[in-house]
């Protein structure tokens, strides 16, 4: 059974930075996507990584301040948050789909985590 759960969340003022992991069990050679969903807002695409992390892609809005990375010894992917202003304010969710594409759309992931929250806050 395949098994995604985020972790990292918090608050943390703004310009500061947070590191959110996604870990995942019962599957292997999957391409994992960050999405977000701010309070009275629709989810978004945030990153995606193809399986062996060759490939990477990123919305604009995070574009320069956020890092996707993984870990396959680990089962485990990575976001480096840096620069985080309140407008990152949401529950980040980690999705799992079976073939990469630059398209992070989340219309084409099968499996989700329950999502972690991170609030951007002096």
């Amino acid at each position: 059974q395949l098994h995604l759960v985020e972790s990292g969340g918090g608050l943390v003022q703004p310009g500061g930075s947070l590191r959110l992991s996604c870990a995942y069990s019962g599957f292997t050679n999957y391409a994992i996507g960050w999405f977000r969903q701010a309070p009275g807002k629709e989810r978004e695409g945030v990153s995606c990584i193809s399986v062996n992390g060759g490939r990477t892609n990123y919305a604009d809005s995070v574009k320069g301040r956020f890092t996707i990375s993984r870990d396959n010894d680990k089962n485990t992917v990575y976001l480096q948050m840096n620069s985080l202003t309140p407008e990152d304010t949401a529950v980040y969710y980690c999705a799992a789909k079976l073939v990469y594409s630059d398209t992070i759309d989340q219309r084409r992931y099968n499996y989700w985590g329950q999502g972690t929250q991170v609030t951007v806050s002096s």
